[in-house]
């Protein structure tokens, strides 16, 4: 049976206390209680399913002074053996999990052991971009999780490659499209590497400068993405491109975003179950409290702490409780043809039980296979053409021709609506 979770309500969301941080008071007061409540059982009664899944929680709530000794030796034992069989990004989150919040006195016995793996993933990703046309062996999303965990650590890695790399504006588009989340996580990423800089280096005014160009042009980006109602880009972008405003203050004017709006729009959606995933949840939550990566090394824990009583029920859906009624939807499979068909499935159904239904009506053109990551199943190959980081390749998912923010597991279909996967390239 678990126990009662520790958070700490005094000065939560004191903006003011953060370094480098535009919003001053951007408070969440005791009637929005609730919804950090709702964050924390997702959390921390789910089933996890993946070595990242739990380790992004396990950072999370280290960040925002919850200890939860069990959930760390879990994460610990997937360190056990010598076959590190994870992405380098992967890697990098699990480092910042284990090194975060430590107590005064104890030691990190994997930072010597994991940082050299992920200096070499790092490398690795590295020459994949020098072999094949500045793609990454992965995403740039966990090259900057990468800088951004080597650079915390004190890790080997080049100032003045990073400077040249980050510069290229491609490896922050998708489908030609502007992706948030990777901008701001390379807006973390440069922000450390700036700050680490020692005296002899910031002389060197060539790298400086293009690091600081390039976070002026990723802020400007970001912003650009805010939505009338303050999400920026799409519900769980937001999180993460938070964090980056908060440490980037000096590039934009305070007028520029209205951070109570973003966080009053936040609540809502966490009202709508749209964190019901617990990787959603731990992006959401730190800077909902104020916490940013950046915090991982220079945020004590804190023993003294107000109880929120998590409960022990698993979290509710968001998916509406199936009923005897049936809806019929339009899905196809788009490549270099399209080829479509109208499904069946019940009410309440998401995108990946249409996926199911039209495989077993046909296996030919709708055949597929999947992966399970921290954000839950997503599409592999359909038809056998599989996705490919080289080729820049992947499988959009989309409705009434706009592309899904959610997952091929969670994204709820409705009665009519016309749904595609698409082979596209970014």
């Amino acid at each position: 049976m678990r126990h009662s979770y520790q958070l700490p309500l005094v000065g939560l969301l004191l903006f003011s206390l953060i370094p480098s941080q535009l919003c001053k008071i951007c408070e969440v007061n005791k009637e929005n209680y609730s919804y950090l409540n709702h964050l924390l059982n997702t959390m921390i009664n789910s089933e996890y399913t993946s070595k990242t899944q739990s380790a992004n929680v396990l950072l999370s709530l280290s960040l925002v002074g919850i200890q939860d000794k069990t959930l760390k030796q879990q994460v610990e034992r997937t360190m056990e053996g010598k076959d590190l069989n994870l992405s380098s990004g992967q890697l990098a989150v699990i480092i910042l999990a284990l090194e975060a919040c430590h107590t005064t006195g104890e030691n990190f016995t994997y930072n010597e052991y994991l940082l050299s793996h992920l200096e070499k993933k790092f490398q690795d990703e590295i020459e994949n971009m020098k072999a094949h046309d500045g793609n990454p062996l992965t995403n740039f999303y966990q090259i900057s999780l990468d800088v951004l965990t080597l650079c915390l650590f004190k890790g080997n890695y080049s100032t003045t490659e990073v400077a040249e790399l980050f510069n290229y504006t491609k490896n922050y588009y998708l489908g030609g499209q502007f992706s948030v989340d990777t901008g701001a996580m390379a807006v973390l990423a440069l922000t450390c590497v700036n700050r680490s800089l020692t005296n002899e280096q910031i002389k060197a005014e060539k790298n400086l400068t293009k690091i600081d160009k390039c976070i002026r042009f990723l802020v400007k980006k970001i912003l650009s993405e805010k939505k009338e109602n303050g999400l920026i880009g799409n519900t769980f972008s937001t999180g993460i491109a938070m964090q980056a405003l908060f440490v980037s203050s000096k590039y934009y004017e305070e007028s520029e975003w209205n951070c109570q709006q973003t966080l009053n729009t936040t609540f809502k959606e966490i009202s709508r179950g749209m964190f019901n995933n617990p990787t959603a949840a731990a992006q959401i939550l730190p800077p909902l409290m104020g916490k940013t990566y950046l915090n991982v090394t220079n945020f004590p824990c804190v023993s003294d702490l107000d109880k929120f009583n998590i409960s022990n029920d698993a979290p509710e859906s968001n998916t509406p409780s199936n009923s005897s009624s049936s809806i019929l939807v339009h899905y196809s499979v788009v490549i270099n043809e399209t080829y479509p068909i109208n499904i069946t499935v019940p009410n309440g159904s998401v995108f990946l039980d249409v996926m199911k239904e039209a495989q077993k009506q046909n296996s030919t053109a709708f055949r597929f296979t999947m992966e399970q990551s921290e954000w839950g199943p997503y599409i592999t190959s359909v038809q056998g053409l599989y996705a490919s980081n080289n080729k820049r390749t992947y499988w959009e998912l989309l409705s009434g021709g706009k592309s899904l923010s959610q997952g091929v597991g969670s994204y709820v279909v409705h009665n009519g609506e016309n749904l595609e996967i698409r082979w596209s390239k970014y």
